[in-house]
Parts: structure tokens; sequence; C-alpha cells
């Protein structure tokens, strides 16, 4: 080879070390107007946002609806521009209360009415953006019509202080899915915290009704914070597809709060959906002083979740408004797109994404609806 020759090779790698990050930008920004584009024409339905917690306690509106602004920059994660920007078609608001004695003394069952009357409030003072959402059908209709799809989600069976006509009621009132426990062990139901030395072994014979009547209600059985023992019972238990509202893989990231391999690899012949949360202490052990997770760790723990239970059983559970630990570039509801781009940089179909965004768990509240319907005819 000639000096000539092996000199104009040097020049044309130096040139193209130096074009390659340029290129990189290049590719991550094709991917990112993808995921734009596919979220633009079928958007995601997220497990879980605990804005009406924000309403409750943030110092701006201290449970006031009309102080806390979602028009414009709201003092939270979210807003509706940043819902738009995120691509956000369908919501499960949070209705969460805690669990814990004071909570208790307070009275669980005022201070969850209290928290489905600020959502039902702030849902209807905002009719051009937001409609109420009971049904599959609802949710499609609300999209159809440009709004956000709004369901409710109890997290944590303490609301119904051991009675199966609360649960019956809080149906009546727009729940749609509840969290059989919170951090709190029940007198029915196992907690995460508890999943070494899980004092029921799961269920007790009413946590086993109670599973019962919410099948016969069409209200989604969701299996976040609860031991594994309870997703087991209620697996058991169970007629109805179920949800992990806001959880991820425990094989990933070994946290009581995340699911094991033995209840993801049940969820094909349940139906059911794991929605990877955005919590950054479920996705990732790197600390101190607090894990700093990325839109890779997310992405990293769908795929996991997609290789042991399958693509018809993943979704998304952000937590927004619900914890300060989020990933890099995703302190917001804005935050989406970036882990569908990192999905298609990493070969994803449409299809599929389609199914992570919503589609699995419009099916699963389809099959849901389905199951209450053949129980109510006695089938």
């Amino acid at each position: 080879m000639s000096r000539q020759s092996v000199s104009t090779i040097a020049r044309s790698a130096a040139l193209a070390l130096l074009l390659l990050p340029a290129t990189l930008a290049a590719q991550e920004d094709a991917a990112l107007t993808h995921a734009r584009q596919l979220l633009a024409s079928r958007p995601i339905i997220d497990g879980h946002n605990d804005l009406p917690w924000e309403i409750r306690i943030n110092p701006v509106s201290r449970m006031d609806v009309d102080k806390y602004p979602l028009r414009t920059r709201a003092p939270g994660q979210t807003d509706f521009a940043r819902l738009k920007s995120g691509g956000v078609g369908g919501q499960f608001w949070s209705v969460y209360i805690p669990g814990e004695d004071s909570a208790k003394q307070y009275g669980y069952a005022k201070m969850q009415l209290e928290q489905l009357d600020i959502a039902r409030r702030m849902i209807a003072k905002y009719p051009d953006e937001l409609q109420l959402a009971l049904s599959a059908s609802d949710v499609e209709s609300a999209r159809k019509a440009g709004k956000v799809a709004s369901l409710l989600g109890m997290e944590g069976g303490h609301a119904i202080e051991n009675s199966l006509a609360l649960l019956r009621m809080y149906y009546a009132l727009g729940a749609r899915y509840m969290t059989l426990t919170h951090n709190v062990t029940l007198d029915w139901a196992d907690a995460a915290l508890d999943s070494v030395t899980p004092p029921h072994h799961g269920l007790t014979p009413f946590g086993r009704d109670v599973v019962r009547e919410m099948n016969r209600l069409g209200m989604i059985v969701d299996l976040s914070h609860v031991a594994p023992s309870t997703m087991s019972a209620a697996l058991d238990v169970t007629t109805a597809p179920v949800i992990f509202s806001h959880s991820s893989a425990r094989a990933l990231m070994n946290t009581p709060r995340d699911v094991p391999d033995s209840i993801l690899a049940r969820l094909p012949k349940n139906g059911g959906v794991v929605m990877v949360t955005f919590v950054a202490g479920f996705l990732t052990n790197i600390a101190p002083p607090a894990p700093n997770a990325t839109p890779k760790n997310v992405a990293d723990h769908i795929e996991y979740i997609r290789k042991i239970a399958g693509v018809d059983h993943i979704g998304l559970g952000s937590d927004y408004d619900g914890t300060s630990e989020l990933p890099d570039g995703m302190k917001d509801v804005s935050g989406f797109p970036l882990v569908f781009a990192e999905l298609i940089r990493r070969g994803w179909r449409d299809a599929d994404l389609r199914k992570l965004a919503g589609e699995n768990v419009l099916r699963v509240l389809r099959d849901v609806e389905s199951t209450r319907d053949r129980l109510a005819r006695g089938q």
C-alpha cells in the first residue's frame, strides 16, 4: 500500500470519527420522531398517575381543584401541554390514600371519598381536555374526541374497611381497579413489605371473596404493592385478567415491589398485564445518593417482562406525581416518548409498540367487563 493511500484512509477515518456523534444524534432524532408519530396515532394509556393526591397536598391548591393549574405549567409533573407532548391519551388517575395508622384515624372511607371527589371534580372542570371513562368503549370514544380518557384506580384495599359494601360503592363512584394493598398488610391480604413472613400466606377467605366480588363487579384486580404470596393467591382465585398498575421485573431489580419470574410466567394463562413503572428505585440499584435510572433501564424491564410473559402482557404505569425518583430526561409526563424511542432503536415493531402503549391494558379492561357479564348470566 502506498504512503498516499495510507494518508487517504487516515483522513477518511478521522472524518468518520468527527461525523459519528452527528450521525448517532440523527439516528436518535429519527427514533424519537418515529415514537412521537406513533403515539399521535395510538396514544398511551398509563396505569398510574397520582395527580389527585398532588392536588390534595400541594400548597398551591390544598384540595381545591380550582386552584391547581392544568392549562398552564403545573407545579407538579402533570398538565395538559405535557400530557400532549408525552403522547398520553388515556390515564388511570390514582385515588390513593395512605394505609398507615395516621390515615386510619382520619378515616379511610372519608379520605377515599375525598380523593374520588377531587378526581371527579378535576375531570368535570376540563370537559374539553378530559372525559370520564367507566368502560373500554368510553376510552375509545374519549380518544376519538381528542380527549384524555380518564379512569380511576384505587390504591389500597384498606379503603374498603373490610366491607364488600364499600367496595361496591367505590365501583359505583367510578373506581375501575383496586390495588389489593398499599404498603401495609391488611386483615385479609399481605403487602409486599411483608414478603419474607407473610402473616396470611397471601389472602384470607375474606380476601378471596374480595377478588371474586371484584370479578363480579367488573373491577380490575391490581397486584402492585402486594406480596408474591398474595399475587399467587389472587391468580388462583380470579377468573378475569389482573394488572400490576406500576411495577417492574424483580429479576432486574430485587425489590419487594417488583414482580418475580414465577408470577410473570403465569400471566399468559391469566391474560394480565405488568405496567412497568418509572420509579428509579424499582428499576436500578445504582445509588448513592439516589437511583440514577435512564430510559434504557425502563426499556430493559419492558424487554425482560416481554421475554418471560410475552408481548401481550406489558404496559406502562409511570407513577408520575407520586415520586421524585424518575429516570434522566423523564421527570414529567412529557417523558414517555423517550422509552418508545429506545425500543425503536432496539428494533421493536410498531404493532408491538402499540400493544405496550395501551392496547394490552384496553384488552384487559374489555376482558374484565366480559367476565362481569358472563358471571351476571350465571355462567
